[in-house]
């Protein structure tokens, strides 16, 4: 049996399972969707001050749009393997 790994000191078995709230993951998702929102709305601000002339670096502009744009396919597919996998759990016969 292991006793130590690494310096981390003597591996104790509880025998417990340690359960999770369910709402971890619900919070999880719900911040990184806000995130993403952020995201695109410093874009769409940072692309009306360029429309109006308070900035005049058209760089820094491309970059937030491909930043948002890069931030919602992420989003997107990260749904889509959800559901993949919500499908595939549905289909599973007991």
């Amino acid at each position: 049996m292991v006793d130590r790994i690494e310096g981390l000191g003597p591996i104790e078995d509880t025998g417990k399972v340690q359960k999770k709230s369910g709402g971890d993951f619900s919070k999880a998702l719900k911040e990184a969707l806000e995130k993403v929102n952020d995201i695109q709305k410093r874009a769409e601000k940072m692309t009306d001050d360029f429309a109006q002339g308070k900035i005049s670096n058209i760089h820094e502009v491309i970059i937030e749009a491909e930043k948002a744009s890069i931030a919602l396919r992420l989003t997107v597919e990260v749904r889509n393997r959800i559901v993949e996998a919500y499908r595939e759990i549905m289909r599973m016969q007991i």
